[in-house]
Order: C-alpha cells, then structure tokens, then sequence
C-alpha cells in the first residue's frame, strides 16, 4: 500500500473515532441545540470524505465493500451545501455509518500492511 494511501486511511479512521468521542452521550436533539457539536461533527465527516477523496484508484478497486462514492458525496454535500445541512442525515450517519465504517477502515488496512 502506498504510504499516502495509509495515511489517508489512518486520517479517516482517526476522524470517524473523533466524530464518535464528540456524539458520545449525546442525542439527536443535542445536535440541534448545541452548534459547536454539529459544527464538530460536520467537520469530522468532511475531513473522512476528504481524506477518501485521495485514496488511489487501485486502493478503493481492492476495497469495494467501503462505500467510496458516498463516502465523498457526503463531503461535497456538506461543504457546497454548507447552509441547507440535514442534521438528521448526520446524525444517521454518526449513529449507523461511522461504527461499521472504522471496523471496515481497520480492516483494509491490516490486510494491507
């Protein structure tokens, strides 16, 4: 794997974790009404989709089963749509994308390394 690639990776994996850390005994209410949390987690998520955004073609070819389009599509959304943001898709993605997504993440790169 190439050495960006990796680093790429852990940058993504490290965001997710954070993102997650920052939701930790928090609802979705708590999203709405506390604007440093939703500006935080929004973050976190634009840096995943970012960080994916440069994960080499041959990379994401050998790991399909990650969801590369989405993943960067989310981060597009978020950054050019950055006054529209549905909270309740991030929080749907904090809550039901993240935790699978890490385990996906480390597990591509182990069997990389």
């Amino acid at each position: 794997m190439p050495k960006d690639d990796f680093i790429r990776l852990q940058h993504m994996i490290d965001a997710a974790k954070e993102a997650l850390s920052f939701a930790k005994n928090k609802t979705r209410k708590d999203l709405l009404s506390d604007r440093m949390l939703a500006l935080s987690i929004v973050k976190s998520i634009e840096i995943i989709g970012e960080a994916a955004s440069t994960i080499s073609k041959e990379f994401r070819e050998r790991h399909k089963e990650i969801p590369w389009a989405n993943i960067i599509a989310m981060r597009n959304r978020l950054i050019h749509v950055y006054f529209d943001i549905d909270l309740d898709r991030v929080w749907d993605t904090i809550t039901d994308d993240l935790p699978p997504l890490i385990i996906t993440l480390e597990k591509a790169v182990s069997q990389e390394s």
